[in-house]
């Protein structure tokens, strides 16, 4: 599935859609700005498989800092069966230079 925009995600949250939103940053980088997503470290996300089972068929949007972790994240979810893993292209450091 094609990977999508700051610009995509903020529009859809804003219009209150329905997204599973995935972090896949550290606690402390949630800490100091998230959007709301769950949290699951990259370190974690292997163990957290099983619990997202309910989502392999769902779009799941995978961010992290820049959107080299959040890539790694949809391989591994991809690999696992997961069918619409999307990631965001620039992460945080994209939103935060569009939305502040």
């Amino acid at each position: 599935m094609q990977d999508i925009t700051v610009e995509e995600l903020k529009s859809r949250m804003d219009n209150e859609e329905n997204i599973f939103v995935i972090d896949v940053r550290e606690p402390y980088e949630y800490e100091e700005y998230n959007i709301g997503a769950e949290l699951i470290p990259l370190g974690s996300l292997m163990n957290s498989i099983d619990d997202l089972e309910d989502y392999k068929n769902e779009e799941i949007v995978i961010h992290c800092r820049s959107g080299a972790r959040s890539g790694q994240a949809k391989e591994l979810l991809k690999a696992y069966g997961f069918t619409k893993v999307r990631n965001l292209l620039g992460g945080m450091l994209a939103w935060q230079e569009k939305y502040g």
